[in-house]
């Protein structure tokens, strides 16, 4: 017991001798573990935020979407691709119960985006081309006004619902039904608000406008197919059952034969989540990789130091072992002095990731996202045993090196 404290007082009184060095190799190892830190802390965060989006949606929700995709992977147009197979007489043909009886309800969807204007006011805003069916797909509610019917859908009319938030934004405290608004270079008439909701699926529909999805396609955007389309199920456990309904309605319309791959994909909810969970998790592994080279440098960091030191205390290894210290007293002070470096680098390195991760999950809940502060004991007993592992990995040759010196050779050393 007497060795192991006297070889932990040397090795902190050999730290202290040179705190300029000693705080240059510490540096290395804080803002390795703290980057680690950072890194685990935020992508954790990120997928719960990501999740709790899709959930948010609903555990009964379809989503259509046009092209075909492997089961497990992401759909064409998660890549930018423009797929038309998708088109407005499908979701009819869907919201039809003889052809899906377990549907409650179907929505086209076609957004855009474009700069909307009242009086000195505009901005650019994501508008929502949907089906009059919006409303009961994604559970949403009217504060103010109405939505708009199917047969101002059919008319193509120019008509706007406004997001929460899109009305503040260009009314302030002014009641907006009735009043008229520019929207790309079209004039849109408003005649609903819908309730606040927050973010849903990757977007924010308090901020985004609404309006007919045919006024959508034709007018705004120049197109005659949809971007995806949504049905509300009757119930969770007939999930699969829809799915099933739904292919074989779509491979009938689209004319696709036996063994002919489909031209769209559909995805429940829960599928969805687990696409999402696996690419968030390869994706923070990934990052955790790239951010622990830092942690290599600063065990190189280690290590170089340690050479340097073994360098200036030849004589005083030769000196000890003259007076009767083991190999083994020499190679536990190197590896001792190794160590407590890496350990004191994480100790500060953790309090600076906790602090980092802290402050940007304030900065983002204070923007209106539900981020989570997360941060597990698990994250701190990893940090604290990879550190361990480093000091020992980068002090081991520096200390065999010491063991090698010769007390004769050592004590000629100048």
């Amino acid at each position: 017991m007497r060795r192991f404290l006297l070889t932990w007082k040397l090795a902190l009184a050999n730290m202290l001798a040179t705190k300029g060095r000693t705080f240059l190799t510490i540096l290395g190892i804080v803002i390795g573990i703290a980057s680690v830190m950072i890194v685990m802390s935020i992508g954790s965060s990120a997928q719960s935020l990501i999740l709790d989006q899709v959930r948010n949606v609903g555990s009964n929700l379809i989503i259509i979407l046009p092209g075909e995709s492997d089961e497990d992977g992401p759909p064409a147009i998660a890549f930018g691709i423009a797929v038309t197979t998708l088109v407005n007489e499908d979701v009819e043909a869907m919201n039809k119960k003889e052809n899906v009886p377990h549907a409650v309800a179907v929505s086209g969807y076609a957004n855009g985006n474009a700069l909307a204007q009242y009086g000195n006011k505009s901005a650019n805003v994501n508008f929502n081309g949907t089906s009059p069916e919006y409303i009961t797909v994604e559970n949403a509610q009217i504060a103010l006004g109405r939505y708009f019917t199917s047969a101002e859908n059919d008319a193509l009319s120019r008509v706007a619902v406004l997001g929460s938030q899109q009305a503040k934004d260009l009314f302030d405290e002014e009641n907006p039904i009735g009043k008229r608004i520019s929207l790309g270079k079209y004039s849109f008439r408003v005649i609903g608000v819908l309730k606040e909701r927050g973010s849903v699926a990757f977007s924010n529909p308090d901020s985004e406008i609404f309006i007919p999805l045919k006024t959508s396609q034709k007018s705004m955007l120049g197109i005659s197919y949809l971007t995806y389309a949504r049905m509300k199920v009757d119930e969770e456990k007939n999930i699969e059952q829809t799915k099933q309904d739904i292919e074989r309605l779509l491979r009938e319309r689209h004319n696709i034969e036996v063994g002919e791959a489909n031209d769209f994909s559909i995805r429940g909810a829960g599928a969805t989540l687990d696409i999402l969970r696996g690419v968030t998790d390869a994706l923070r592994i990934f990052l955790v990789a790239v951010a622990s080279i830092a942690l290599i440098v600063g065990g190189v960091g280690i290590m170089n130091i340690l050479l340097i030191s073994l360098k200036q205390r030849v004589r005083d290894i030769g000196l000890r072992k003259a007076l009767g210290a083991l190999n083994g007293d020499i190679f536990a002070q190197f590896l001792t002095e190794s160590i407590c470096l890496s350990l004191v680098g994480t100790g500060i390195g953790i309090v600076v990731g906790v602090v980092v991760t802290y402050v940007v999950a304030i900065i983002i809940q204070s923007l209106g996202y539900n981020w989570p502060f997360l941060l597990t004991l698990e994250s701190v007993g990893i940090a604290f045993v990879v550190s361990l592992g480093i000091g020992i990995l980068f002090g081991w040759y520096p200390a065999k090196k010491a063991v090698k010196i010769s007390p004769t050779e050592a004590l000629r050393y100048e």
